[in-house]
Order: structure tokens, then sequence, then C-alpha cells
């Protein structure tokens, strides 16, 4: 199965990495139209940072900044809409969504309801406070069966497109964010389509500074190189789906790791699990 990309397109002032950066509705849409030509299958629009810290925003903000730019991007690519909101998941539906990415894990009714897909991302807490004090006995373990259960809720309730996302740096430690990404392949082996979101995050940001010998984590700016590096890493661990910032550099990045196992009658070697073995041990 071809591992495709979904464009990152947040129409927020404090996004981590591009806040402010289409908060404009005519850049979002000309910045909607670059990745779609780039690559990317689908334009994720968000209206609300998740961001560790983050604070919530209201309905009347979220669907002032998100619907006006649904409405345009859904004219020529398929749009999922971010949020936790099931108001503003039907608003962004109705302005031409056919994707929930649901940080909550809780809106299936809505895509139910609605007879579009959902994407179900696995946090632990709230994003202002996630990040605070993250705790599992198995990581692996609970975040695989809290996502197979909300699939299998969702698909008795009718939904009948539904991905499955670790979700990344929500809640989770960078040993923990780690252990999920070296065992990738016990989500993709469920048989439910993966979506996988590492772009420009902090677990690579400290892998890319332990990688330049150094204590402090690589700046956002200088994660692309690690974004597309773990792009491929979970292509090759079965993801279907990756939620890119870069999307050019990722799509390139996923032809060359398609290309290996192609060629190799589908052989990897183990070479992922490898690789995160020795990053977590340090260079």
């Amino acid at each position: 199965m071809r591992t495709s990309v979904l464009g990152i397109l947040n129409v927020t002032p404090d996004s981590f990495s591009d806040g402010g950066q289409s908060l404009d509705h005519a850049l979002a849409c000309r910045r909607a139209e670059e990745m779609v030509a780039e690559g990317a299958s689908i334009v994720d629009v968000g209206g609300e940072s998740t961001r560790p810290g983050a604070t919530e925003v209201s309905v009347d903000e979220e669907l002032r900044r998100v619907i006006p730019v649904v409405e345009r991007v859904a004219r020529f690519s398929r749009v999922s809409i971010d949020t936790r909101k099931a108001e503003v998941a039907r608003a962004a539906v109705e302005a031409g969504a056919s994707i929930i990415n649901d940080v909550s894990a809780s809106l299936w009714p809505v895509a139910a309801e609605l007879q579009v897909g959902w994407i179900a991302l696995h946090m632990q807490g709230e994003p202002e406070t996630m990040q605070q004090r993250p705790c599992y006995q198995d990581v692996v373990a609970e975040v695989r069966e809290f996502l197979v259960d909300r699939a299998r809720v969702a698909t008795e309730a009718g939904v009948g497109e539904i991905w499955i996302d670790p979700g990344f740096g929500f809640g989770k430690t960078f040993e923990q964010n780690m252990a999920l990404l070296s065992n990738l392949d016990l989500l993709t082996n469920t048989g439910l389509p993966v979506v996988v979101g590492l772009s420009r995050k902090a677990m690579l940001g400290k892998l890319l500074g332990r990688s330049d010998g150094d204590d402090d984590p690589a700046v956002i700016g200088d994660r692309l190189e690690g974004s597309v590096g773990g792009a491929a890493l979970a292509c090759l661990l079965g993801a279907s789906l990756i939620r890119a910032h870069d999307v050019k550099a990722t799509c390139q990045a996923l032809t060359v790791a398609a290309a290996g196992p192609q060629f190799a009658g589908g052989r990897n070697g183990g070479y992922g699990h490898q690789f995160i073995r020795d990053a977590n041990h340090g260079w």
C-alpha cells in the first residue's frame, strides 16, 4: 500500500511550528494549493493549536478561522478538519471536509452520522497540561489497546473509513515517543491504517541534538532532515498516512523509502528497528 501525505495547514496564531504563517485566509489557500502541487493527498485544516501548553479557543473563533478555508480548499483537494469540537466538525463537513481528524478520539458519532472518514488520535490529558506528567505502565500496549477499541466502537457505529494515530508528543515523554516509533509495526499489524505525525516535533529535535553531540535540542527550523527521515522510517514500518509540514521533501523521501522494498521483494531487513535502538542510546 502506498504511503500518502497529509499536508498540515494551521490557520492559527500559536501552533508550535508555523503559527501565524497561514492565518490570512488567502495565504492559507495558496499554501494549500502549493501542498497539493507538491504531492499532498489530503490537506489538514486546523484552527486551534494543540501544542503542549495550548489553551482552548472558542467555537466561534475556530469556525471563523477554518470554514472559509475549508470551503475554498475543498474545491481542489480532499480536506480533513483538525478539531476536538463537534460543532466545528459538523460545519467543516458541511463546507466540504470529508475527514474528521480528531485529537480527542471522541467524535466518531459525528463521523458516523455524516458518513465521513475519522482519524482517532491518542492523547493522554489535554493540550494545556498533557506534557506535565505523562505516565504509562506500557505505553505501546496501552496506546494500541485504546486505539483498537476506539476503532471498534466507531465501526460498530457505522464509520466506514477509520485511521488510528499514536499521537507522538501528545502526553508522552521522549522515551515513550521512541518506544511507540520503534514498535510502530505493532500498530500497523492491527490491519487499521496508521497516521504518523512526527513533523518538526520536539522528539526529533532531541534526537538531532544528540547526533550533533549537543545537549540542547535542534531548533524547530533545523528539523527538516529528521522529519523526512522519520517519515521514511514510518513508511517502512507500514504507516499509511504521514502528516507533514514539508510536503515536497516528505513525498520525495517516501518515494525513495518505498523503492527499496519494491526492488528487494518487500524485505527491509529490520533496519528501522536497529535505527531506533541506536538512536535511543545516542550516537
